[in-house]
């Protein structure tokens, strides 16, 4: 140890040549390693807490629909609620279902792409089995469904598809469209496998039975209409509608002065200085011709005079625009 320590006269020699130049002094940088994680740009692994908030709304109202529907088309009580949403990548998601899975495939016009719809096997046979009027037991063993067992899994995915078009009016008017039943996994394709999903999952249940149905959109097909399906948008929306009915109220109560033109003439002073009582003062227009229909003298309509029960009356029949002319 002793060994290892500078005497004084090192310690001054050897600042001596680090001033002479005679010893390099080079400073070491130890380097920190970095870790590097891929970035994929085409994931849509990207959305934000708010963005679709307007699906809570949308599928709170599907509830309550599909629920009544259900109820009543077999004419018991049936439990309908939500119970997950989450975002997974379709590779994941078509692999979590077993061979037969009610898959049924449905556009969304206007937009571009197909979603999906997934009723549980066990779920499909119990239904199908209360439409004969039985229990809906589940049962013991999972097989192919029969041709007829396929129509009568159209005739409930027809349902479900008109519920949810009617919940989707209150965010975006869309038009719902069966395209495809399938039940075997690996011939349902919606998206790429690493495509986010946006899967939102249904309980059904009743005394004797239960199961689930997946609703499942891409998140490349709700993109064009995402900003109408964000909170920020909801917000103005309801503040709109809100100012919008008291405005409509405020108009409604208000008074105009409107005046049916029967036509013009011109005349000079002199000529109306002279008018005799029985004078007839000959128009532009005709008893064929249109006249103009003024709101606080500005020209919005063009209508046809004549009488109705007795009393002068004007018929609309075109709409004037200040900008373009006649509507």
């Amino acid at each position: 140890m002793a060994d290892q320590i500078l005497s004084q006269e090192e310690i001054d020699a050897l600042l001596t040549a680090m001033d002479s130049g005679e010893i390099d002094v080079v400073e070491e940088k130890q380097e920190v390693a970095v870790e590097v994680r891929p970035y994929d740009l085409t994931t849509q692994n990207i959305m934000q807490r708010g963005q679709f908030d307007a699906l809570e709304e949308v599928y709170d109202k599907f509830v309550n629909l599909f629920q009544a529907s259900l109820s009543g088309l077999f004419q018991r009580t049936i439990s309908v609620k939500v119970i997950s949403r989450e975002t997974v990548k379709f590779g994941e998601f078509i692999k979590a279902f077993s061979n037969p899975t009610g898959f049924i495939i449905y556009g969304m016009e206007p937009l571009i792409g197909s979603a999906l719809m997934a009723f549980e096997p066990n779920l499909v046979f119990s239904l199908i089995d209360c439409m004969f009027g039985g229990e809906g037991k589940p049962m013991e063993k999972i097989r192919e469904f029969t041709m007829l067992e396929r129509r009568m899994l159209k005739r409930m995915a027809m349902a479900v598809l008109k519920d949810l078009e009617t919940a989707w009016e209150s965010a975006y008017r869309l038009r719902l469209a069966l395209r495809k039943i399938e039940t075997k996994p690996e011939f349902v394709y919606l998206v790429n496998p690493s495509d986010q999903l946006i899967i939102v999952v249904f309980a059904i249940s009743t005394e004797s039975f239960s199961g689930n149905i997946h609703l499942c959109m891409p998140y490349l097909m709700l993109e064009p209409i995402k900003d109408q399906l964000s909170s920020s948008f909801l917000r103005e929306k309801d503040r709109a509608s809100s100012f919008g009915a008291e405005i409509r109220s405020l108009l409604g109560r208000t008074e105009v002065n409107l005046v049916a033109e029967l036509g013009r003439t011109v005349y000079s002073v002199e000529e109306i200085l002279n008018f005799e009582v029985d004078d007839v003062l000959r128009l532009n227009t005709g008893p064929q011709n249109n006249v103009v229909v003024n709101i606080e003298r500005v020209p919005k309509y063009l209508g046809m005079p004549g009488v109705v029960k007795g009393s002068k009356a004007v018929q609309i029949t075109e709409t004037i625009d200040p900008d373009r002319g006649r509507g």
